[in-house]
């Protein structure tokens, strides 16, 4: 079904007149800075969830709460009033897009962005979240029905996927769908169909490979092919099937850069009895990457690779920029991932920079899966590392962080929701309203706030959104024309077919 995702009205925190008397407008001093107006978080809700302040400690998730006298979980209060009769719900939740080409270098993390995070570049901003909707697209468009026959798989075939999402906005166009499997046991990052008639009984549909249009193309400075990786949504996900171990990056086993074992193993793994991997992950990603790359080199195009994901999502695009940099030492490699995990440890990182890889990590503050694998054993180990040496057994973040804080946000309860925090459509709520770490949430933000309820219930209860709405009718049953409620038959260009795409892939 298709659904309005980001072609919805956005909701204002204030009406104009108010914004005019707080600040009456943003100051731009050059092209890489901007001060924009905010709004300072006021008193909010309270929250009744308790967890152990050593664990809070732990992994530093700043959460700072109280109770009620009453044991409950609180929701969103008075003490913090919402202008919900004045809220604008009749403009545009995008801004138009500028030329940026003449800082196409820096917003590839050229100079590691040193320039455009402190204050937030509003052309980063921009591509930012639209690198953050690519990744969302992942989750939109995955069919996580377990008793579809279709179950792992994409809904929508890739002509089509865009056009479904209401992404055709951004200029791209999907060249290519991933397929992963796994030898490790990974129980909730796969899903499995329990259709007697499954289209796959050991591969997931993973991400998608997209390039820019002529005109975006323009717009941006260089052809862009996209690589979007797709993630786990529960950080009980991670906690349970983490496995924790460092393995080599190569299969020699003789690399001193290692990386986590189940991570490589959906990046790397492949069967030949398989319909969808008999090559991996890694070998059909890399494969479509150098013939994009090789095609628009040869008709003398500028051509960057940028990857993105969230979640798991996150930790398989570095194994590919890891790849990719290594393959294509000339094309500029870039990552912007969200809510992403430690990957490796000290040497893959070391190696990430040496290849010319630039990172960008959002990391929400309060989110606990960026402090996972190596919650103990991570890149603070360096004063220890100073008297034992390098520790290939450590894990370390790699890249440019850039930090947010569910706090900042006046649309958001104050409440205790791992999940919530974990949540792509938070993430991209915040980078909207970033401004600085000094800053509070901007006026400006388009981004409709109705998409933070999508798969969540962190929105305030007086704006009026249910908690997880994005839902199927009916659980996706409809009724045919007997009588009889049924799983809808799909489209034949949404039904996943290898040999399609395999002939797809002769045409180009």
């Amino acid at each position: 079904m298709a659904l309005p995702t980001y072609s919805t009205m956005k909701h204002h925190l204030l009406p104009a007149a108010t914004y005019s008397r707080l600040v009456p407008h943003a100051t731009y001093h050059d092209a890489a800075t901007i001060d924009e107006p905010t709004i300072k978080p006021q008193n909010r809700s309270r929250s009744a969830v308790n967890i152990p302040a050593s664990l809070s400690n732990l992994l530093h998730l700043n959460l700072n709460h109280h109770t009620n006298p009453t044991g409950t979980h609180a929701g969103s209060s008075n003490n913090a009033m919402l202008d919900v009769e004045n809220f604008n719900r009749q403009t545009p939740t995008y801004s138009p897009t500028e030329d940026i080409s003449s800082m196409y270098s820096e917003i590839h993390g050229a100079a590691d962005w040193s320039r455009l995070l402190s204050p937030l570049h509003p052309w980063l901003r921009r591509e930012i979240l639209k690198y953050g909707e690519f990744a969302q697209a992942t989750y939109d468009a995955f069919d996580s029905n377990p008793f579809s026959q279709y179950g792992g798989s994409c809904k929508y075939g890739r002509h089509r996927l865009f056009e479904k999402l209401g992404l055709l906005r951004h200029g791209y166009d999907v060249t290519k769908y991933l397929y992963a499997m796994s030898h490790v046991d990974l129980p909730r990052w796969l899903e499995r169909s329990l259709h007697a008639e499954a289209w796959s009984r050991d591969s997931n549909w993973m991400g998608y490979v997209a390039v820019s249009g002529g005109e975006e193309s323009r717009r941006i400075g260089c052809r862009d092919i996209v690589v979007s990786w797709r993630g786990t949504v529960v950080p009980a996900e991670w906690l349970e099937d983490i496995q924790g171990k460092l393995e080599s990056i190569e299969s020699n086993d003789q690399s001193d850069i290692r990386v986590e074992h189940g991570f490589r193993s959906i990046y790397t793994s492949n069967a030949e009895t398989t319909r969808y991997n008999k090559l991996s992950a890694s070998e059909q990603v890399m494969g479509e990457i150098k013939r994009l790359v090789k095609f628009y080199q040869e008709k003398g195009e500028k051509v960057s690779i940028t990857i993105t994901g969230h979640s798991l999502g996150g930790a398989l695009a570095l194994l590919n920029a890891y790849e990719a940099a290594s393959a294509l030492p000339s094309v500029p490699v870039s990552v912007i991932s969200f809510g992403a995990p430690r990957v490796g440890n000290e040497a893959f990182a070391d190696r990430l920079k040496e290849l010319g890889v630039k990172v960008l990590r959002m990391v929400v503050k309060q989110d606990v899966v960026p402090k996972m694998p190596g919650i103990l054993f991570n890149e603070g180990m360096k004063m220890v590392e100073n008297v034992t040496g390098t520790l290939d057994w450590v894990y370390t973040h790699v890249g440019v962080e850039l930090g947010l804080n569910v706090k900042t946000s006046p649309y958001l309860k104050n409440c205790i929701d791992f999940a919530g925090f974990h949540n792509l459509e938070i993430y991209l709520h915040l980078v909207d309203g970033y401004v600085s770490s000094k800053s509070g949430f901007r006026c400006e933000a388009k981004r409709d706030v109705a998409l933070i309820n999508k798969a969540s219930g962190m929105l305030r209860e007086e704006i009026g959104i249910p908690p997880y709405w994005h839902q199927p009718a009916n659980r996706g049953l409809v009724c045919n024309p007997y009588g009889r409620w049924t799983m809808p038959n799909r489209e034949l260009e949404d039904i996943p077919s290898p040999y399609r795409e395999g002939y797809e892939q002769l045409l180009n």
